[in-house]
């Protein structure tokens, strides 16, 4: 049975204080209740009470999801607004100390806290989740196997989490060395078989590391709950058109690496080490560093790798209606990711503040139902 490519999308967004732009939750409650009457179960709370989490339900196209996803960010712009608040789409707040913020009761949250400690405490941030509807497990497993290798280009395209505590890290994406320190993420290994994959978490279950597949962290991982591979590696981008186009990305390279493994022909797997050398790149340096060729053995610009990524899954696009969305990565290689934005921002200013002023302006650009997502203003 051929996949069917579906998608869901879920993004992860800040609560910000319009006056000190500093995160802030003590009426998240509220807007929590009031989003949950309007989008139903489309609207969840996170970890931290300053987290508020949408998702789509199962789109058949892109599409679909980019009417979903602007819709669902509309809603919560407006809902925010209502409550004297701003949503921030953003993957680590630029100034916002961790230690202020309030952990939402709930009890799968009180368990992580009590299990993980300091750890769960401390991981403030915020990121995208693309689901791609594979409906054959042992299919899955194949194709989280040969999508690991392009997790990196994915990250650098998405990076968002320049600054932290104040900070400028330094990094491109610090909210991926945040999240390193929680048990089970990164990139994971190859799995020979869906057999195998399942005896590895049923040894974790025996042995009490889990209950549940759920707290496998991975950057990709088959969802242990619907028929999907879910990628979890990207930060939340600003811009919704970001969002579509890194979603349309996802979903054409598993439609390609499927399209490979049909034929029988599948994509060279490579070792999770050597995966990893790239993603540290992708954190630290995103488009603007050199991500390693594996094939050729040598550096190459992030931004020649992507254009070359681009080529390579060309030929799923159109049967998947997806060029207008996939283009978009290019405004993103020609601006730079949100990194890259909020770091020119900050040259110019000066001004952390002036840095989330900025961030709940992109949050909220492209999302009226009229506007098109062509000549954007360019931040110096």
């Amino acid at each position: 049975m051929s996949p069917t490519f579906t998608i869901g999308i879920e993004e992860e967004y800040q609560t910000v204080d319009p006056v000190t732009r500093d995160l802030r939750s003590h009426i998240h409650a509220e807007i929590l209740e009031k989003g949950r009457m309007i989008l139903q179960e489309r609207v969840k709370a996170e970890m931290h009470q300053s987290v508020v989490e949408v998702g789509t339900s199962v789109c058949k196209n892109i599409k679909e999801a980019k009417a979903e996803v602007k819709k669902l960010r509309r809603d919560m712009v407006r809902l925010a607004r209502e409550n004297d608040l701003r949503l921030a789409a953003v993957a680590t707040h630029p100034f916002s100390d961790w230690r202020t913020q309030e952990i939402h009761p709930d009890e799968r949250y009180k368990n992580i806290v009590e299990d993980l400690q300091l750890v769960a405490r401390a991981n403030l941030i915020f990121g995208l989740h693309v689901h791609i509807g594979i409906e054959d497990r042992e299919t899955a497993i194949h194709m989280m196997n040969h999508a690991r290798y392009f997790l990196p280009h994915i990250l650098a395209l998405s990076t968002n989490s320049p600054f932290w505590l104040g900070m400028n890290t330094g990094l491109k994406s610090y909210r991926c060395k945040v999240f390193d320190k929680f048990p089970r993420t990164n990139i994971p290994d190859y799995f020979p078989s869906w057999g195998e994959y399942e005896n590895f978490i049923k040894l974790l279950i025996k042995t009490n590391c889990i209950d549940n597949a759920k707290k496998i962290w991975w950057d990709i991982r088959p969802h242990p709950f619907f028929n999907t591979i879910e990628f979890r590696v990207c930060d939340i981008p600003m811009r919704a058109d970001e969002t579509i186009a890194l979603a349309a990305l996802i979903q054409a390279t598993v439609a390609k690496l499927y399209k490979l493994y049909s034929a029988n022909q599948g994509f060279r797997l490579y070792r999770r080490a050597l995966i990893m050398e790239n993603k540290w790149r992708a954190a630290r340096y995103g488009l603007d560093g050199k991500l390693i060729d594996f094939g050729k053995q040598k550096e190459v610009p992030a931004r020649d790798l992507i254009h070359e990524y681009l080529e390579l899954i060309d030929d799923v696009v159109d049967e998947l209606d997806s060029r207008e969305e996939i283009n978009y990565i290019h405004e993103i290689l020609e601006r730079g990711s949100g990194a890259d934005r909020q770091l020119r921002v900050f040259q110019e200013t000066g001004d952390l503040k002036k840095v989330v002023d900025y961030i709940i302006e992109e949050t909220e650009a492209g999302l009226a139902e009229s506007e098109q997502p062509a000549a954007e203003r360019k931040v110096g």
